[in-house]
């Protein structure tokens, strides 16, 4: 799709022509990294739908889906199952180790991999990653290890922008919208 693709440069969108797996981190990008706790034990988070809108596309184009999260949360597991993410690990800050980990069950290349993140632990997999994209709001020197800084902050559809830029690189948007017209 011409005008999704148009919006990025060339270099970037030769990057996701490669991507087999995106690969994310939680709060800061698929929520915008707030925490409200209750009187109780309940954690509340807030999830973009436009994020969950796009991982079943994806998973049916053969694109895997994973997360590595920082936190362990009842909450982030909760979406993640339900979105079925193809792999994700809670509570853990060495994340390089588990992106290194998802190479090896899913076989795949650094340069294969698409890595969401925006804060300190996600350095390392961001600059790992073939194509390693931050929030809008990600800190500034976190920034320095993307390739490309979405136009959307964390938590308002950074995946749903990475998902369709994978797609329409690859020449799968397109078809994906037309099974939504029929």
């Amino acid at each position: 799709m011409q005008q999704v693709i148009k919006k990025f440069p060339e270099e970037i969108v030769q990057k996701a022509q490669k991507i087999k797996a995106i690969v994310t981190d939680v709060d800061g990008v698929l929520t915008d990294g707030g925490i409200i706790y209750d009187g109780g034990n309940e954690e509340w988070k807030k999830f973009n739908v436009k994020d969950g809108q796009i991982i079943r596309p994806l998973r049916e184009n053969g694109i895997i889906i994973a997360a590595i999260t920082g936190r362990n949360s009842q909450v982030v597991k909760r979406r993640l199952e339900e979105l079925r993410f193809d792999f994700h690990v809670h509570g853990k800050l060495d994340k390089i180790n588990y992106f290194e980990e998802i190479l090896k069950v899913f076989e795949l290349q650094p340069e294969e991999i698409c890595y969401l993140g925006d804060d300190l632990t996600d350095m390392p997999c961001l600059k790992a990653a073939g194509l390693g994209i931050c929030p809008k709001d990600a800190l500034s020197y976190v920034k320095e290890y993307a390739d490309f800084i979405s136009e959307k902050e964390g938590g308002r559809g950074v995946l749903r922008e990475a998902g369709d830029l994978v797609l329409a690189a690859q020449g799968k948007l397109e078809k994906v919208l037309h099974q939504y017209l029929r």
